[in-house]
């Protein structure tokens, strides 16, 4: 019997999360865990109980948009945004925990992990932009790379 590794485990449970969105754009998610526990997850979309971009339509692409440009020109939450959220409305302290992501937090994202505490990201997609890579760091936020094909093996 083969057992994936922790940080594969919590990647892939992340991965699972992503499937939930209905973002015409893409889908991301991500999950914040401590000490081995699952404390959320979240993936990308609308707030709770309004209609999906997949029914509305994309502002973005009718904007045309960039990725990563204006980022609040949107109908959804991004997945980290969601992990914290969710934190707060069952009142679960996410202070010293892990973000497990499928994509690098952006400027906004990272402002809020560095307020929340958290102590380290493992992400799939590389790292985040120059500004957000350098908030992080200035944080003192560990931040991982994860590749499938080379995971991060904890013991």
């Amino acid at each position: 019997m083969t057992r994936p590794d922790w940080d594969s485990y919590f990647m892939e449970i992340a991965r699972i999360s992503s499937r939930r969105s209905t973002c015409l754009r893409g889908q991301t998610g991500a999950m914040l865990v401590r000490e081995r526990r699952v404390l959320t997850t979240g993936y990308n979309g609308p707030p709770a109980g309004l209609k999906h971009c997949d029914e509305t339509g994309c502002i973005r692409l009718k904007l045309g948009i960039p990725e990563g440009e204006r980022l609040e020109i949107t109908r959804g939450l991004h997945s980290i945004q969601n992990t914290i959220i969710q934190a707060a409305v069952f009142g679960i302290s996410i202070k010293d925990s892990t973000l497990y992501t499928t994509h690098p937090p952006c400027t906004i994202c990272a402002r809020m992990l560095i307020n929340a505490g958290i102590k380290k990201i493992i992400m799939e997609k590389g790292f985040p932009d120059g500004l957000s890579l350098g908030l992080l760091e200035e944080a003192g936020i560990e931040l991982v790379s994860w590749d499938p094909e080379d995971p991060v093996q904890e013991p």
